[in-house]
This record gives structure tokens, sequence and C-alpha cells, in this order.
């Protein structure tokens, strides 16, 4: 995690929570002159509503503003993780052992950075997926992005 993500998610974490909810993880992406940032939450027993995300973006936006967080225009998001949630930390990983994601590696890994397989551990700081009857072991510092692959 970037270290200006590492400063949002310190600041933003105690205002999620205080609404009742879970900061799952977020995004900073800076193209052009304004920058998005996109905050997804959950709530485990009854999932995330459109007034929650109201709420935090309320809440959240005012914290950003105060305390000056993200330099020049910004828009914010917030939303739930969804079906396709990315992954970001250990945690997350663990949680969804078993199911198939898609990542990207933030250097190349024999020649590819596109990966999508079975996750079929945490191994330390590790995540182990099955590609092709391929075992991985991909350290997460290494994960540029991973996503849960929604099956129907």
């Amino acid at each position: 995690m970037a270290v200006a993500d590492v400063k949002l998610k310190q600041l933003l974490q105690p205002v999620v929570e205080a609404l009742g909810c879970q900061l799952w993880g977020l995004d900073l992406q800076a193209g052009g002159k304004t920058k998005l940032l996109r905050i997804y939450i959950d709530r485990a027993e009854d999932g995330i509503g459109i007034e929650d995300c109201e709420k935090v973006s309320r809440q959240s936006s005012a914290i950003l503003d105060v305390e000056e967080a993200i330099n020049g225009e910004y828009i914010l998001e917030v939303s739930s993780p969804g079906m396709d949630r990315p992954l970001y930390e250990l945690d997350h990983y663990q949680q969804f052992i078993g199911e198939d994601i898609s990542l990207r590696l933030r250097f190349p890994y024999e020649g590819r950075r596109n990966f999508k397989g079975r996750l079929t551990a945490v191994d330390g700081d590790e995540v182990v997926v099955v590609v092709a009857d391929t075992e991985f072991l991909f350290p997460v510092e290494g994960i540029e992005k991973a996503n849960v692959v929604p099956r129907f």
C-alpha cells in the first residue's frame, strides 16, 4: 500500500467505523489535474445501502477538507466492494480462499503481470494461486490489484 493510502486509511478508518461500517479499502488515482478517491465500505450483518454511502461520503469529505489530506481538486466516491470486490490485505485474501481471483502484479513474473486462478491459501505474507494446474506464490506487496471473480 502506498504511503499516501496508509495516511488516508488512518484518517478515514475511525470516521467509517463511527458510522457503523468497515473500511474495506481505498484507491487514490491521480490522473490529470483532478484526483479520484474511491472508498469501499462494508458491513458484515446486512450489507451496505445508499444511505451508508451518503453518510460516509459527507463525513469523509469534511475530514479530508479540514485536514487537507489531498492536494488539489478531487472526486470522492463511496461504495460497497461489490461482487468483484477488490482484495487489499492478507485478511481479505484469507476470507476468500477457495474462490477464483484475478490479479495484476506490479512487475512481470515469467513474462506476464496478469493472472487468474483459484486462491488456495495464504502462506505468511504470500498468497497461493493455482492457475491452469500450476501453483504460484505471490507476495502481497507485489500485487498491484486483485479482485474476486464473481460466480453466477
